[in-house]
């Protein structure tokens, strides 16, 4: 099933919230103070190269906060733009089942009792780190509340992998997904587009590979430069190519068309916070980032999956 609109020729996550719960759903980012195994060693102790201090948490709440006062104060400022609705507690930053199963228990259970209205639960995490202790109680959680596991995956390209310090390869990917999707767990990918010595073709065979894999839904960033990063370092001393607003929304309207129909789109662009970001500086401008996509979307009078059925 897909949720296209006549505004929106693609599976936007508001819609398919609004047809689940009947309601607007949004996500509320809490940290539980996780590391990650690319930081303590156990990997690396670099992480992955665009990675800032705060693990990819940069909007979620204080890591030495107790939950419900972040879930609290996350809670007030989206209040400012959205009045009602239900909520997902969203654990962003770094590696949410890099841990003791103690932990991951206590943090996942509070976070489903913090309010009456929070409808489901989205964990972000590496593809190996998932082992079956792990997996088991996330199929446990699975069957009380609505689940997601985040998976970041950023690149199918081994010479970008490495470049980007990730860690693993492509076999941990397709381990976690399939054994996520044997208990009937959500899963959400993240790529990036614009990544270091990256062709368009390239960027566009990594969408083709979701396709691949069964998946529920996809987050598409743009990368940027953050300050007090090692790439950011990287950049400085050795400048590459950035992606214009126009090569990004272009290869990312055909990833949509490429992209199965029923996949949800849950992001299409990323951002720094503002006195943090570098470049691309177009990247703050996130809702002219996807009036431009619609737009060449009705220009071409594609959406999403057009091109998928075109290659089959």
């Amino acid at each position: 099933m897909n949720y296209f609109t006549h505004e929106k020729r693609y599976n936007t996550v508001n819609e398919f919230y609004k047809h689940k719960f009947g309601i607007k759903v949004y996500k509320i980012s809490l940290n539980g103070n996780f590391t990650c195994p690319n930081l303590d060693g156990k990997i690396s102790t670099k992480g992955c190269i665009f990675c800032s201090e705060k693990g990819s948490g940069d909007f979620a709440g204080n890591k030495f906060d107790p939950l419900d006062k972040q879930f609290s104060d996350i809670l007030k400022l989206m209040q400012n733009k959205w009045k009602t609705g239900k909520y997902i507690a969203y654990f962003q930053a770094n590696t949410n089942t890099y841990g003791p199963l103690n932990k991951l228990k206590n943090l996942f259970e509070k976070s489903l009792t913090l309010d009456p209205n929070i409808v489901g639960l989205s964990i972000a995490t590496r593809p190996d780190c998932l082992d079956n202790a792990i997996l088991d109680y996330l199929e446990d959680l699975s069957k009380r509340t609505y689940l997601t596991v985040e998976l970041g995956l950023q690149s199918i390209h081994p010479k970008t992998l490495k470049f980007i310090n990730r860690g693993h390869g492509l076999k941990a990917f397709e381990n976690a997904c399939r054994e996520l999707r044997k208990r009937n767990i959500n899963i959400v990918v993240h790529i990036i587009n614009g990544l270091p010595n990256e062709s368009k073709s390239e960027m566009l065979e990594t969408a083709k590979y979701l396709n691949k894999h069964d998946i529920q839904g996809v987050k598409i960033h743009m990368l940027f430069i953050q300050k007090n990063t090692d790439l950011a370092t990287y950049f400085m001393a050795t400048p590459f190519k950035l992606l214009s607003l126009e090569e990004f929304v272009e290869v990312t309207t055909d990833q949509l068309e490429l992209l199965n129909e029923n996949i949800i789109i849950h992001r299409l662009t990323g951002d720094a916070p503002r006195d943090e970001l570098i470049e691309p500086l177009w990247t703050l401008k996130k809702l002219v980032v996807t009036n431009e996509i619609d737009k060449l979307m009705r220009k071409r009078n594609s959406y999403q999956g057009c091109g998928e059925k075109d290659e089959k």
